[in-house]
């Protein structure tokens, strides 16, 4: 047997007009997002296309010429690989001590409460919050003060200051909605205090760690204003291409670099993405239950 659907009509028997149709955006809504993406976009492409430029200096439009010699050119410097290592270093180092900072302080106060709760709170994004460069004047004043100099670790210190508050928003968000039943019930099943945060509290953290981690690596990756002020005489990847910006004649590879950045960027995206696809319903594995109770016997 055949069925065949039909519209669905009012009482008057005219056409219901269906929820995705109404939804649609006007063209003028859809004309601005256009626009807003342009706005974005186009100025990354003209950073690709400049990068295949032959002429040196200017950017002249169109280009006299494509050429892979810049690659070339770029792929030899060793200064861009040693600044592009220590990025990585220092992102990595700082997305590590982030991720720990700043879940246990989550953890800290996602629970309790206590009469300085909002004042701790306001202070934790405050670095976030001020401008880069009063951040980067505090802390060269600290590393002075304490006379240290600046180099490695000071670089990795003020980018955990900020690093921190991504990851800390991220994961006091997920545990407010964590039932505080489950763990109560994992507490009456037996559980002791780890094996509760292993298999009850870890799992709801975990996408809340990833994406606060991997925001955390991509800002502390490409951050210039609290590195000039900490770096000393040490030059991360946001740094070369600051200083590369006077020398003209280096402007293709310049484009080159930020060519491969943007490369590994997206696939970093898309790999995170496909891996990330975790559905929105909470997972929790079972709990191992010792086979006597504390309250074992107890009526």
């Amino acid at each position: 047997m055949r069925f065949e659907r039909r519209p669905s009509t009012d009482g008057n028997g005219q056409p219901v007009r269906s929820s995705n149709a109404a939804a649609r955006p006007s063209l003028f809504i859809r004309v601005a997002a256009f626009a807003g993406l342009a706005f974005m976009h186009l100025p990354v492409l003209v950073i690709v296309l400049y990068a295949f430029t032959t002429d040196d200096r200017t950017y002249a439009f169109p280009p006299p010429g494509l050429t892979l010699h810049w690659f070339d050119v770029a792929f030899a410097r060793s200064d861009i690989w040693a600044a592009m290592r220590l990025s990585l270093r220092v992102a990595a180092l700082a997305t590590l001590c982030s991720i720990i900072l700043g879940s246990l302080t989550a953890l800290a106060m996602s629970r309790s409460r206590f009469r300085a709760k909002e004042s701790i709170t306001f202070l934790l994004i405050l670095p976030l919050a001020l401008p880069g460069i009063v951040t980067g004047i505090a802390l060269l004043t600290a590393i002075k003060f304490a006379s240290i100099d600046p180099g490695f670790w000071t670089i990795v210190a003020g980018h955990t200051t900020f690093c921190i508050v991504i990851v800390y928003n991220n994961v006091v968000a997920r545990l407010r909605r964590l039932p505080p039943s489950w763990i109560e019930a994992s507490m009456d099943l037996g559980a002791d205090g780890w094996q509760t945060f292993r298999y009850i509290v870890l799992p709801q953290m975990a996408t809340a760690l990833l994406a606060g981690g991997m925001l955390a690596f991509a800002l502390s990756f490409d951050e210039i204003i609290v590195t000039l002020f900490t770096a000393g005489h040490e030059r991360t990847l946001p740094i070369w291409f600051f200083n590369e910006l006077f020398r003209p004649r280096d402007r293709p590879v310049t484009n080159v670099v930020a060519v491969v950045v943007m490369i590994g960027n997206v696939l970093w995206g898309l790999r995170s993405r496909r891996r990330g696809g975790v559905a929105e319903e909470p997972i929790v594995e079972a709990i191992p239950v010792p086979r006597q109770l504390p309250h074992e016997g107890v009526a």
